[in-house]
């Protein structure tokens, strides 16, 4: 290329580099511009605060126009009656057709998210359920992960909140794009409610079905009436707490800080346990109508069912607290191959550069990757149980017609690789996505290098953290 057009390679990366960068600053004065708009509105409740040893990594407060939908750089909407090839019903028998039009799933202009159930003419009931794109969340080795939201239930009781089933939950990531894994990958209900009783149910959902170590389909639960309030006549706010840090290893549940359920390692086998939380897990808010949990406390929805109540979310956040993994500078010792690794805390590189992210989080990311370039990361540890996912959350802003691969390889950069995915124009250099890939089963400690292929000789990613799951 140098050869027809008298730049040499340097001066010719440099230029892109340039543009790229140009880009990048485009592309945050934009982002200022539209943070700028939203902070004027009225919110329901001020941003939640960061408690003092945590870090926020992940937050949506659901500022927004009034009738717009959620971010979809955040948020995936599940639509229909099940996930594609997946149980029907959503598995649970309800009764509902979820969509992702603002009739059912909207911001309120006023800080927060309505997730709200109708009822057509015909009798037939549609509603909301999104999850966070997002599959990383886990607490890091030896410490903790706290996932909370503020939420009033939908405000509507007695037979006319016969079917409502109001959720806030987590699956475990390696159900996304299965389906069939379920319960063994987990499942953490941080907040469930039925007929618009006065409660909130917290459980663990893990194992075989049915039956099992975790007693399914009810799960390891419990439940406790909401403090001072009703939970449908005001907000709440309910919290998962995973805790990494004690032994045995626990799960606690919370309800405006009052603990009220906890799921300790020890109360299943080993096997049970690793299978359900050695992995990252992605966020869930939806309002089901009908199905097997209403079922158990009097059924519906029925005639007398009121539509139109809405399940109301302040914020959703996710913290994490100390432990090893996904820092920069690079770690001392091993990294953990199920806590996210930070893509700029190589250990050696060649091509590539760091700069400053717009992504959940904050932080750096690893940028100007090209056809040929590297990135090293130094004793990742695997484990026993067999790695067989990777997770990539990369963002690109390459021209038409330009893409390549981002590639796993363990040990060398020229060994065969165990996983690869395509990754071509995701909306921009800071529109961020996280791509899962299927990668040969790993165990043990190895030195994994991110290697990257392309056709073409342009920058086609940048990668912000990576992860590995079972």
């Amino acid at each position: 290329m140098s050869e027809t057009s008298g730049i040499s390679p340097a001066d010719h990366r440099r230029r892109r580099s340039f543009r790229h960068a140009l880009v990048a600053a485009l592309a945050t004065i934009g982002l200022a511009a539209a943070a700028a708009t939203t902070a004027a509105l009225p919110a329901s409740a001020s941003a939640p605060g960061v408690p003092s040893g945590w870090t926020q990594v992940f937050l949506d407060d659901f500022n927004g126009a009034a009738g717009s939908g959620v971010n979809t750089s955040d948020w995936q909407y599940d639509t229909g009656t099940s996930y594609p090839g997946g149980a029907a019903n959503w598995g649970t028998g309800e009764v509902e057709s979820m969509t992702s039009g603002t009739n059912n799933v909207a911001l309120d202009g006023n800080g927060n998210l309505l997730i709200t159930p109708r009822r057509d003419a015909s009798g037939n009931w549609t509603s909301g359920r999104i999850e966070t794109t997002r599959t990383d969340f886990q607490p890091p080795a030896g410490g903790k992960l706290r996932v909370e939201a503020r939420i009033q239930m939908p405000n509507v009781t007695g037979d006319a909140a016969a079917g409502y089933w109001p959720a806030f939950w987590m699956l475990g990531a390696p159900y996304r794009g299965n389906y069939q894994n379920w319960p063994s990958v987990g499942e953490l209900d941080i907040m469930e409610n039925v007929n618009g009783l006065n409660k909130t149910w917290a459980t663990m959902h893990c194992g075989t079905n049915p039956g099992g170590p975790c007693n399914e389909t009810t799960g390891l639960g419990n439940s406790t009436a909401c403090p001072n309030s009703t939970c449908q006549s005001g907000f709440h706010t309910y919290t998962m707490e995973w805790d990494r840090s004690v032994s045995p290893e626990a799960i606690r549940f919370s309800v405006d800080g009052v603990n009220y359920q906890t799921v300790t390692a020890n109360q299943v086998d080993a096997t049970t346990w690793a299978n359900a939380t050695n992995h990252g897990f992605f966020v869930i808010l939806n309002v089901a109508m009908g199905g097997g949990f209403p079922a158990a406390f009097g059924g519906g929805p029925t005639g007398a069912t009121e539509p139109g109540h809405p399940m109301v979310v302040d914020y959703v956040q996710v913290l994490q607290s100390s432990g090893g993994g996904g820092t920069t500078p690079p770690p001392s010792g091993n990294r953990d191959a199920y806590s996210p690794i930070q893509a700029e805390s190589y250990d050696s590189q060649s091509g590539v550069s760091t700069e400053t992210t717009t992504d959940t989080g904050g932080g750096q990311d690893m940028g100007w990757i090209a056809n040929g370039d590297w990135a090293l990361y130094k004793g990742v540890n695997f484990g026993s149980a067999p790695a067989t996912q990777f997770y990539g959350r990369v963002a690109s802003g390459a021209a038409s017609g330009v893409s390549g691969l981002v590639q796993v390889r363990l040990d060398s950069p020229t060994s065969t690789p165990i996983g690869s995915f395509a990754v071509g124009n995701t909306g921009g250099w800071q529109s961020w996505q996280t791509v899962p890939a299927n990668i040969s089963s790993v165990t043990g400690t190895h030195d994994v290098y991110l290697t990257f292929s392309s056709g073409q000789p342009a920058d086609f990613v940048n990668v912000n953290w990576f992860d590995f799951g079972h």
